[in-house]
């Protein structure tokens, strides 16, 4: 949580009679992860392919947009040369 953040919450506690250490005990301490070695999607594919594994997903979340091919195609639309 950035200091901005953890700001506001102090404030908006304290209006409503909480002290800054009611803050510090919710949300514990602040820590980065950065250890993403283990971090992967292999799993999503369950022994098969990736790349189809993924397009399932996005179209089972509704963000498959037919007739696109690639990455940038999703990002910035289809080119329209043809």
């Amino acid at each position: 949580m950035d200091d901005d953040a953890r700001q506001v919450l102090r404030e908006l506690w304290s209006a409503r009679g909480r002290r800054s250490e009611d803050l510090e005990a919710a949300c514990g301490p602040q820590r980065t992860c950065k250890n993403m070695s283990a971090v992967g999607f292999d799993g999503l594919a369950e022994g098969g392919d990736l790349r189809d594994a993924w397009k399932t997903q996005l179209a089972k979340e509704g963000k498959l947009k037919p007739g696109t091919g690639t990455v940038r195609d999703l990002v910035l639309g289809a080119d329209e040369k043809a």
